[in-house]
């Protein structure tokens, strides 16, 4: 009897359901996040189980992780993905791992990719580095608020970075609003610390993979960005072609059409943030050295706005990235940007 499984997971709880080939449950039930438990329940079942799904959510690393190293052949659903017929009147959370256990059982699982273990730990150090510039970011532009709010001029990120050291009170500034500028100036400094302590690690520890050393003839793209694209792509492969990598990086448009009219919009935000903004970030820097790139930039922008010539410039790089790392091939200008 082949056997198709469902996780329903959740912060602190999960339903497992096991379906048969008749789509009959054989097994239902909840269970507390805890890895020894939930292995009880399934090992009577592992040899008739085709697979299990868990639903990709924010706290799946250790349930697919515990699932894998005890033989289970794991999918980690795209949740984004799927989606139960509308006109249902109930569901819960037994209806929920259900579902996922029944398109697995037809072969129609939308599936999410599972990162591998080893390298997740260096992917996630990195994303944390993301966080803590957009933070610096966050306080710099406080302070640079504040500044031009109390006295009417402009404060350079340079001159915010001279008064890291300064420990009196600003001038222009009463005590009161020089303290609340002090307080962004102090975390700041805090901020550079743990992100210059991040990229010390991450560069004693990663390195570009041979494959990913082709990245470094893009222009724009440097350790930072690369070692990025390189964690959060992982095996290009998976990519069938150079518009499905475009879309995992969130750069392109999402429409619904239907006998030639416009019906709406998906789901823009399906796919990678942090490839976004690696990408558009390449771009910023791309149309600053590369005269090519900055004729074309020009050229969009007349015709839209910089918004747009930016994403659309991070779209052309990205889809020469995914040339670049499946022929392994340096990046060449004219067929980008020609």
């Amino acid at each position: 009897m082949r056997l198709y499984g469902g996780i329903d997971l959740h912060s602190n709880n999960n339903v497992i359901v096991l379906l048969n080939e008749k789509d009959e449950a054989v097994y239902k039930k909840k269970h507390g996040n805890d890895l020894i438990e939930i292995l009880a329940c399934l090992l009577p079942f592992r040899k008739e189980l085709e697979g299990l799904v868990v639903e990709s959510t924010f706290n799946w690393y250790w349930l697919v992780d515990g699932l894998m190293a005890s033989g289970f052949k794991v999918h980690l659903a795209n949740t984004s993905a799927i989606k139960q017929y509308e006109g249902l009147k109930y569901s819960d959370d037994r209806s929920d791992a259900r579902w996922l256990a029944h398109l697995l059982r037809l072969g129609l699982l939308p599936e999410g990719y599972i990162y591998p273990r080893e390298e997740r730990g260096l992917r996630d150090l990195l994303r944390k580095r993301s966080q803590l510039v957009r933070q610096k970011t966050s306080n710099l532009l406080s302070v640079q608020n504040q500044y031009a709010r109390q006295t009417g001029s402009d404060l350079g990120a340079k001159k915010v970075v001279a008064l890291l050291s300064e420990e009196r009170g600003l001038s222009g500034l009463d005590a009161d609003q020089a303290l609340s500028v002090q307080s962004n100036l102090r975390v700041l400094s805090c901020l550079e610390d743990q992100i210059a302590r991040i990229e010390k690690t991450l560069k004693g520890r990663v390195k570009l993979r041979q494959e990913f050393q082709q990245l470094h003839t893009v222009p724009g793209i440097g350790d930072t960005l690369g070692l990025t694209i390189m964690l959060e792509t992982g095996d290009i492969s998976r990519f069938e072609k150079a518009g499905n990598f475009a879309s995992y990086c969130r750069l392109v448009g999402s429409q619904r059409i239907s006998n030639g009219k416009r019906k709406g919009k998906g789901n823009t935000k399906n796919g990678n943030k942090y490839l976004s903004w690696a990408f558009v970030e390449a771009a910023n820097f791309a149309v600053r050295y590369n005269q090519t790139i900055k004729r074309f930039y020009q050229r969009k922008k007349d015709k839209t706005n910089g918004v747009v010539a930016i994403k659309t410039v991070a779209h052309k790089l990205a889809r020469a990235c995914y040339y670049i790392l499946r022929d392994q091939v340096p990046f060449d200008t004219t067929k980008a940007f020609g």
